[in-house]
């Protein structure tokens, strides 16, 4: 059964009462007084409880589907979504973002760890084709729900980074520590169909999309630093991005 959460509408403010019932909704899922995955109220049952007409509760329940706090799924009904993690249109690492949105247990599994030459990463990066390549692939999870696949590339003077490094730190961590600093990235955002292990890693049906998100990074001196070709559960994940008028 759905858990009933207390609102309290207030008829006499100019606030409209859908706007009053969505942030107290807002406030119930992001305090955690609702869990991710967990059946929410149907909107004839709220309407009836809270007084309210369908319309008004249907709105504020579409505000927060909106907000991807909400997901309505045909013949399942609304549960509450798992958490987003929100990157910003500035250059950081996935782990940088986990530990800025206080989750409590980034997760890393390396996948795979290995020297090869790749001519898509060498072009990117403007390096020789030939070029010795430190290939890393790693699951990221926040507790035991799987995030994304992240698959890099570096240049052999970061070779040395080791499995049990990638392990317990974040891959831009490392690389500063190595005074290796990105400042500048060329990036490229879409969306594809997930590959078969992606399916798997990720817990994902063949309908569910991936986000993909190809970066190539560079230092305050144009070296590249890595060239990263990733891929997201796209329910768990935004990009946020400002727009300036030119």
């Amino acid at each position: 059964m759905a858990k009933q959460i207390d609102v309290r509408i207030d008829r006499d403010t100019p606030v409209p009462l859908y706007h009053q019932l969505a942030q107290q909704l807002e406030a119930a899922i992001t305090s955690g007084e609702l869990s991710p995955g967990e059946a929410f109220e149907n909107e004839i049952a709220m309407a009836d409880r809270l007084g309210l007409s369908r319309p008004t509760v249907r709105r504020a329940i579409q505000e927060l589907v909106s907000q991807g706090l909400l997901l309505r799924r045909r013949g399942l009904g609304t549960t509450v979504a798992s958490r987003q993690i929100h990157r910003r249109a500035e250059l950081t690492s996935l782990y940088d973002d986990l530990k800025r949105e206080g989750a409590g247990d980034p997760r890393t599994q390396v996948l795979s760890h290995e020297v090869v030459t790749d001519t898509t990463a060498a072009t990117a990066m403007g390096v020789p084709l030939d070029t010795p390549l430190l290939r890393i692939v790693r699951l990221r999870s926040d507790g035991d729900h799987p995030l994304a696949v992240l698959r890099n590339w570096l240049p052999p003077a970061y070779s040395d980074i080791t499995v049990e490094q990638l392990t317990t730190s974040g891959l831009y961590a490392l690389l500063r520590d190595r005074g290796a600093r990105p400042v500048v990235a060329h990036q490229r955002i879409g969306a594809r169909p997930p590959s078969a292990d992606e399916r798997r890693h990720l817990c994902l049906r063949a309908s569910q999309p991936v986000l993909t998100m190809t970066r190539t990074a560079f230092d305050a001196m144009g070296n590249p630093v890595e060239y990263g070709d990733h891929c997201y559960r796209a329910e768990d994940y935004s990009i946020e991005v400002m727009l300036d008028e030119r």
